[in-house]
């Protein structure tokens, strides 16, 4: 599991971006369960991820509508495979409008670029 903590701060909000190898939706739950056994994460207001696998595109916008999407479209685009990426928002009160998809698709390249 790689982590990229501080990646985005914004109006108070908080971004950083996870990931690592995922080739079903039972790992990709796994993985979620493991990456809130960190207290920061598991105290997150979204844990949003995307990966591509032998099933199929699969996704989670934990009540960050959208932004699953956008972390697919990426994987998709870059033709990467068994790769989940998660990315972790810590709400700072204020709304950031379509922002915050811009800074989702900021936290996915800088992982994308990490690989």
């Amino acid at each position: 599991m790689k982590i990229i903590d501080n990646i985005v701060t914004d109006r108070g909000s908080k971004y950083a971006v996870s990931g690592g190898v995922c080739q079903s939706a039972n790992e990709a739950k796994a993985f979620i369960k493991e990456l809130k056994r960190n207290k920061k994460f598991a105290k997150a207001t979204h844990n949003t991820w995307g990966v591509i696998c032998d099933e199929g595109a699969l996704k989670n916008d934990d009540g960050e509508s959208g932004a699953g999407m956008v972390i697919l479209r990426m994987l998709e685009r870059e033709e990467i495979k068994n790769q989940i990426v998660v990315v972790t928002r810590w709400y700072g009160g204020k709304h950031l409008g379509g922002d915050r998809f811009r800074h989702v698709q900021t936290c996915v390249r800088a992982y994308l670029d990490q690989l």
